[in-house]
């Protein structure tokens, strides 16, 4: 694994010891930020099921201001400040072991929204949509805010999760990504078209 682009790049980054976190490929990570980025301007990211940090840290390194990082699993929570030591990012970060729902909790407390949330956990785990939904109903999604959601290909996620508007499903064999924005109010009123379509193998961005 390594950073891909920006500031960071080509920078090695280590595993999660173990079988239980499933690290984004290259090849998958390097489509997504072809899609939401590629590069950002400040802005403020979420990245709650870290692993090894690997979507926060490449959004950082593509200039984005801030990341959060939360994962319950305390070798995660140790990687993920190991990689951020050496791209040399700590200083753009906050790290929390916590579950993601308590931790969407506690975030609420500080008040502050995120304009990139990436949602990436085990494929066991099926309700991402009700933890975005959350997220929003909390306040924590900004205006235009981008959401991400790694997840098995057999699982179908809805095209509309509260003001997010699915924008982007793409298949790499075993894994899928949605990606939805935060519509405004006028938007919010408008028809949702069907959203684009990779083919299933495909690494077109």
């Amino acid at each position: 694994m390594r950073v891909i682009s920006g500031q960071a790049k080509g920078r090695p980054l280590k595993a999660v010891p173990g079988n239980t976190t499933r690290p984004t490929t290259d090849k998958v990570k390097e489509a997504l930020f072809s899609m939401i980025g590629p590069y950002f301007d400040g802005e403020r990211v979420l990245d709650l099921f870290a692993g090894t940090g690997g979507l926060g840290i490449e959004a950082l390194s593509r200039g984005a201001g801030h990341a959060v990082f939360v994962d319950a699993n305390p070798r995660s929570v140790e990687v993920v400040r190991r990689n951020l030591d050496a791209v040399k990012m700590a200083g753009q970060a906050e790290v929390y072991r916590n579950d993601a729902r308590k931790a969407i909790k506690a975030l609420e407390r500080a008040g502050v929204p995120f304009d990139l949330i990436f949602l990436d956990p085990p494929y066991a785990m099926e309700d991402c949509d009700a933890l975005l939904l959350e997220l929003e109903e909390r306040g924590l999604t900004a205006d235009g805010a981008v959401a991400v959601i790694e997840h098995a290909a057999r699982v179908d996620y809805p095209d509309r999760i509260g003001g997010f508007a699915r924008t982007r499903l793409s298949a790499y064999g075993e894994t899928a990504l949605s990606i939805y924005r935060c519509r405004g109010e006028r938007e919010a009123s408008e028809p949702i078209s069907e959203p684009e379509q990779t083919p299933e193998g495909g690494t077109e961005p």
